[in-house]
């Protein structure tokens, strides 16, 4: 029984240590995410807006395929059946699992344009430089964006898609970066989220700064190696924000 319990418990510490993207709300439509314990042991898994993920497990390799939408040694992540759909200028809320205390780290989210004519539910980017970073909060004012902002706001990480932004396919892109072992590399533990959203409107906003994943990220990148206790601000890694201007 002692057994049993040791068990139990080490389990739920895991789960709690790691999270992923439960729900997502785009504009007023709400879509269940990926949920990794129970859609895998689904054949086939339920069709989803959200790539598929195999566990709760961070990427800590900077150089693998799997740090773009999550994935494993022995599996890679690949297009979700559904997409969702939600217009330039209103905000998509992506509630992640309980996220602990001490995972602090910031919280980015970027986008990726199908080519045109190709269908998202079909698309992999590859290492091909087809991202740019809308939204990003590290540690401003002695608070971290994870966990101390998403905890405040419940679980639910708000970022607004650019009102500019040209109509299209696209790949969103959210994630947390995990500090709390990265003192050294690796160390720093990734936690990316990737959902299918057809973006609506008469925008014409198209980023010009483009990076891979992976590839956006070095061991010798500003911040990816970080010790949490250090007073001040964090600035997260990666490229500058694009907001929307042509």
């Amino acid at each position: 029984m002692l057994k049993l319990i040791t068990f139990v418990s080490l389990l739920v510490s895991q789960v709690a240590a790691h999270g992923w993207v439960q729900e997502i709300t785009l504009g007023s439509k709400v879509y269940t995410g990926f949920l990794p314990n129970t859609d895998n042991a689904q054949n086939p898994p339920p069709a989803r807006i959200v790539r598929r993920i195999p566990d709760f497990n961070p990427i800590t390799d900077l150089t693998r395929i799997d740090l773009q939408c999550g994935g494993s040694p022995t599996y890679q992540t690949a297009p979700a059946p559904l997409v969702g759909q939600i217009a330039a200028g209103e905000t998509a809320k992506l509630n992640w699992t309980a996220w602990p205390a001490n995972h602090k780290g910031p919280v980015l989210t970027y986008l990726a344009k199908a080519p045109e004519g190709v269908d998202i539910t079909q698309w992999l980017p590859g290492t091909d430089a087809v991202w740019f970073k809308i939204d990003e909060v590290g540690k401003e004012n002695g608070r971290w964006a994870a966990s101390d902002l998403l905890t405040a706001a419940s679980g639910v990480w708000s970022v607004k898609i650019p009102e500019n932004l040209a109509p299209g396919q696209y790949i969103l892109r959210n994630e947390i970066i995990d500090l709390h072992s990265a003192t050294t590399y690796p160390g720093i533990q990734f936690f990316p989220s990737c959902a299918q959203i057809e973006v609506t409107g008469s925008g014409t906003g198209v980023p010009t700064e483009l990076v891979s994943i992976p590839g956006v990220y070095t061991p010798e990148s500003p911040g990816i190696v970080w010790d949490i206790g250090v007073e001040g601000d964090y600035t997260p890694p990666g490229p500058s924000v694009w907001t929307g201007e042509v």
